[in-house]
């Protein structure tokens, strides 16, 4: 594949840094796009000209929750909003019992370290917390089968390992945690964006993401789509105004619960975030997932080939069914690797003994060819 079914230079033309610089960093960051900076700007114009307009705001909050439902095939009911995934992770765990003989989490050694530290900050109000291990990049299936049992009460699966990019089999996670009476919470953060992905059909019961990476968009804000009828069963400790049936009607000394996904939000929503938010998303799903996912995969692709012939070590699996757009290179000091790569003019992502590429729908197979190139050229200076 050469070339996406969109139209590549119509797409690139949107986003101003490619003028100076190969950004393959959106593992970590997005960069900025068109669409992207009119909503910042029309935020700023809201609230420079109008000083206070709660009425627009919350509605282009709840604009971006619908966004979201659409993006993972969802409704707006079962999705939350809020400031983070550690916030929102936060809020199941501790909207969940602990107490009972159901208190284990059975989690994968490829979460990203702040849903692990969720999980074992469960440990003091009675959580027993259990690892599935990272062998080789990655997680095999039969070690979740092997520690998924009749206590456990969720099981954290990540779609996508931030370190090497593989990608898990949501579905099959999601049967062997049923089948013990589990839920399964999965962290989509790492590849949301670049495939289709339909969170009902996942199976999973709550998938959660932010915004920054390759939903285009900037930190601050993250959604949580939830299973209609788990939602419920959610008491969190970690709350807010937001998450009552009625946020306007100032009941100080009642705890109510708002229906649906709802109760996990908060305090007052992150307005400024969610106009960009909405409009990342909404540009995603207009260029079409499919084909984005078909161009991240063919970019994935020759990073992953283009890093072994030029002598590279790559981690991870090597299937590209299992491989998200992230690409990780074993280096010693990637964080010196990283500032030696923008010295070059390409941005990539130092994350441990890895320096990460990962390609998003606007990039090139040159620019994935620059980033090795320059990779390369760092890796032997350094």
């Amino acid at each position: 594949m050469t070339s996406p079914a969109y139209e590549l230079d119509a797409v690139r033309a949107q986003i101003p840094i490619l003028r100076t610089l190969v950004p393959l960093n959106n593992c970590s960051q997005a960069p900025q796009c068109d669409a992207t900076r009119a909503a910042a700007e029309a935020y700023l114009a809201s609230w420079n000209e109008a000083g206070m307009d709660w009425d627009a705001w919350i509605g282009e909050t709840e604009a971006a929750r619908r966004e979201f439902a659409a993006f993972v095939g969802g409704e707006p009911e079962d999705v939350a909003v809020g400031t983070s995934v550690s916030q929102l992770t936060s809020s199941i765990a501790t909207g969940l019992d602990w107490t009972g003989e159901r208190n284990r989490v059975v989690a994968s050694g490829a979460e990203f370290p702040t849903v692990g530290h969720v999980w074992l900050a469960q440990e003091r109000f009675g959580a027993e917390a259990d690892w599935v291990p990272v062998r080789d990049g990655g997680v095999e299936l039969g070690d979740y089968e092997a520690r998924i049992d009749e206590r456990t009460l969720v099981v954290s699966a990540c779609r996508g390992y931030y370190q090497t990019g593989f990608k898990q089999n949501i579905p099959e996670i999601a049967r062997m945690a049923h089948a013990k009476g589990a839920l399964l919470y999965v962290d989509a953060y790492q590849t949301l964006g670049t495939e289709p992905f339909d969170a009902p059909a996942s199976g999973a019961d709550f998938v959660a993401s932010g915004n920054l990476k390759f939903l285009m968009g900037v930190p601050g804000i993250a959604f949580v789509w939830i299973r209609p009828g788990v939602a419920s069963r959610l008491r969190p400790a970690i709350t807010g105004w937001f998450g009552r049936e009625n946020p306007f009607g100032f009941e100080t000394t009642q705890l109510d619960w708002a229906s649906g996904a709802r109760r996990l939000d908060t305090g007052t929503p992150p307005v400024f975030e969610a106009y960009v938010a909405r409009a990342g998303m909404a540009w995603l799903r207009e260029v079409g997932l499919d084909a984005i996912g078909d161009w991240t995969s063919a970019l994935g692709q020759r990073c992953v080939q283009g890093a072994r012939e030029r002598g590279l070590t790559v981690l991870g699996a090597a299937d590209p069914e299992r491989r998200a757009p992230t690409t990780a290179i074993a280096c010693e000091d990637s964080h010196s690797v990283e500032l030696g790569l923008r010295e070059r003019g390409v941005i990539g992502s130092a994350r441990g003994p890895a320096m990460r590429l990962a390609p998003h729908f606007y990039n090139t197979l040159d620019d994935v060819d620059r980033g090795l190139d320059a990779l390369a050229e760092t890796l032997a200076t350094s």
